[in-house]
């Protein structure tokens, strides 16, 4: 089936590191991460680990999304369906990225139809107290859930995942979803020092997040800021990118790959680079060729077919595919992914074709 790699640099923990594997390292996924050359496109999906699949709504009927993010077995099964079902060069961990907060202590909860909702939200300098430091034995089930998939996985890789500090404060100021972040756009506006703190104080825990999962065996770390794209490029420089450009520093030394991915964010690409990823993730707004130009050399890209394609047929899916395979063909290095997550009505197999499509065009 496959599997996952093993960090080259040392945690501030004790934990051991795992043994490298080299058939990991050698996957296509994690050479077009690297700008090396591949022997063919790497697809992986985002959310591919979902609702779309019959066999994900089974094994989740009535346990709740946070349980399930803390069952080691469950989560094993459930980042290994889309491996097997598709075939993708790469597993993605499945979690929320309110994970981290559930575990340090914030009383949160992920509502069906609704999403995260947050108790208290964070709104003064002394809510900053409930977000203390994340340790390793705060997600002991994430370190157990990864030695468990690792072992599953041979040679595809595991990617990592956490929330970008923005997109984390978004929801707890907000207290939950929200369609205009007015909570979090005053704090950040009006008490620019707060909101400062607030969002190192997330890097922190972030990064930490990051740690413990690289530490456990993961091989590509993905930061998701999945609201950015509703800041203007100023603002994101002045107000978010110090700290998630402090997350990726703090994971650097552990010598995987970075993906850094917004929605929206295509006024951000250039600045989203300059954070520190080594692959930017593109939505599907903006062509693969020009993302490149915004972003600038040295990195890869990933992306970007528009989900919603995935319901317009075969045909029309595979020409949309090409379209993107054109558009990324001089790129320095190209994941292919959609330009968001899979919707939760998608035919799977209309992703697995697309796999078998991606492999087979692009079979150097």
């Amino acid at each position: 089936m496959s599997a996952n790699a093993s960090p080259t640099g040392q945690t501030p923990t004790a934990t051991p590191e795992p043994a490298r594997n080299d058939a990991v390292q050698e996957s296509a996924f994690l050479k077009a991460c690297r700008r090396e050359p591949v022997p063919h496109t790497p697809v992986w999906f985002m959310r591919q680990a979902g609702r779309s699949l019959p066999e994900y709504r089974k094994v989740r009927e009535g346990i709740g999304m946070l349980d399930s993010c803390m069952r080691p077995e469950l989560v094993t099964e459930i980042t290994l369906q889309p491996v097997r079902r598709h075939h993708v060069d790469a597993a993605i961990y499945f979690s929320d990225i309110v994970v981290p907060l559930k575990a340090i202590g914030i009383d949160l909860d992920i509502k069906p139809g609704i999403g995260p909702v947050v108790e208290r939200p964070v709104r003064t300098r002394a809510d900053l107290a409930r977000l203390r430091d994340l340790t390793p034995e705060d997600v002991s089930y994430v370190t157990e859930a990864i030695g468990m998939l690792t072992r599953e996985l041979g040679s595809t890789p595991l990617i990592g995942f956490a929330g970008a500090p923005f997109t984390l404060a978004s929801y707890l100021v907000e207290g939950g979803p929200s369609r205009t972040y007015e909570n979090a756009k005053a704090m950040m506006y009006g008490d620019p020092e707060l909101w400062a703190d607030l969002l190192d104080r997330l890097a922190d825990i972030t990064a930490a997040f990051l740690e413990v999962q690289i530490a456990a065996g993961a091989s590509a770390v993905q930061l998701f800021d999945s609201w950015a794209g509703a800041l203007a490029p100023a603002d994101y420089r002045r107000s978010v990118l110090p700290a998630s450009a402090k997350v990726f520093r703090k994971v650097a030394g552990h010598g995987v790959p970075r993906i850094h991915f917004g929605v929206g964010t295509g006024e951000l690409l250039g600045l989203m680079g300059e954070a520190g990823a080594d692959v930017v993730g593109v939505d599907w707004r903006v062509p693969m060729d020009e993302a490149a130009r915004r972003v600038g050399p040295g990195k890869a890209l990933q992306g970007n077919l528009d989900p919603t394609v995935l319901f317009a047929g075969r045909e029309a899916v595979e020409a949309k595919a090409r379209e993107v395979l054109e558009t990324a063909a001089g790129l320095e290095g190209h994941v292919f992914n959609l330009g968001h997550g899979v919707m939760p009505s998608t035919d799977p197999d209309a992703l697995t074709r697309l796999v078998e499509y991606v492999h087979t065009r692009t079979a150097r």
